[in-house]
């Protein structure tokens, strides 16, 4: 059966989102996951709020990356979190945002390497064990944590390119795709296929969404704008062109967010593009988008940023009228 989960940003007082988790997780969804960045409140000091007032919902980062986060305190952390919640923490990582590292003064090196040798190492911190490796990105003498899960915490890989898709379809018990239109899946599920094997099975296909929602198709629809913007000025050629995306128009709207002119930005979105990058519209446009995504491969979708006009509101569309179609 098809898992729901909603991301939240905690960009707003860590009450809010424990508010909108509680919520979540009353209206039937399976997951909640809190982005990582280091100007918004902690991720898991967010998380750890979630789980002392949840029950049943799992809950991660979602994603965190081993360059501004040392995989050992990774470790530390989702153990923690898993005690803390009875057991239901999930991990979510990936090779982070080049432009937010470069603020930091850290260079996204050896990606793939990074993201397989974290994992590797996770895996055998939280199975109790002491780890030395002198990897290619990680260095370690002896290291171990002091506790462990009860359990094997799922490890969730970000990927988006080939290379990433295939190491995730490897390693990782779930892929978190950033995408929200049936292309991107069929194209990642022919690699993902292809390198999985008899992992295939087992492997929770997430479809980490742009998703906004409302009973006004054009109030979801603006609401949508400032994101699918941001998603258009940082997309490579190739998803443009598997998009049909004029590179042109593509540019003019990277060209005026890197200028500040964000409602200008917004004014240069095209139909094209919202289809392309996000799912909005009605609870009825929402849920035909979603059955389109599940025949392409997806198991498990989150309702990402914006989520609706207001978010309570928003939830309670998803809960009420979108997760019931589908359970």
């Amino acid at each position: 059966m098809v898992k729901f989960g909603l991301e939240l940003v905690p960009s707003v007082p860590i009450e809010k989102i424990v508010a909108l988790s509680v919520a979540a997780e009353e209206g039937g969804l399976d997951t909640v996951w809190i982005t990582d960045h280091f100007y918004n409140r902690n991720t898991y000091v967010t998380l750890t709020a979630i789980a002392l007032k949840t029950q049943r919902i799992n809950l991660g980062p979602g994603v965190t990356n081993p360059y501004v986060v040392n995989p050992v305190w990774t470790a530390s952390a989702i153990a923690s979190l898993d005690e803390i919640s009875g057991g239901r923490a999930l991990l979510g990582i990936g090779a982070g945002d080049r432009v937010t590292l470069e603020k930091l003064s850290l260079r996204q090196e050896k990606p793939l390497a990074a993201v397989r040798e974290s994992v590797e190492v996770i895996r055998a911190l939280l199975r109790g064990e002491s780890v030395t490796i002198d990897g290619r990105f990680l260095k370690l003498k002896d290291v171990s944590i002091s506790f462990k899960p009860e359990r094997e915490v799922p490890i969730y890989i970000g990927a988006q390119g080939p290379k990433m898709l295939r190491l995730a379809s490897r390693v990782g018990d779930g892929i978190l795709i950033n995408a929200s239109h049936p292309k991107d899946f069929e194209y990642a599920m022919e690699i993902v296929r292809s390198a999985a094997g008899d992992r295939l099975a087992s492997l929770d296909i997430v479809a980490y969404t742009c998703f906004s929602v409302d009973e006004d198709r054009e109030k979801a629809r603006k609401k949508a704008l400032p994101v699918v913007a941001f998603i258009v000025a940082g997309a490579p050629g190739a998803v443009l062109e598997r998009h049909g995306i004029d590179l042109c128009k593509a540019e003019s709207v990277r060209d005026a967010l890197s200028k500040g002119d964000f409602p200008g930005a917004m004014h240069l979105v095209t139909d094209d593009m919202l289809s392309a990058f996000s799912i909005y519209g009605t609870p009825e446009d929402c849920i035909g988008r979603i059955e389109e995504l599940l025949k392409a491969g997806v198991t498990h979708v989150v309702f990402g940023s914006p989520l609706g006009a207001k978010k309570k509101t928003a939830l309670k569309l998803i809960t009420e009228k979108i997760v019931p179609a589908f359970k």
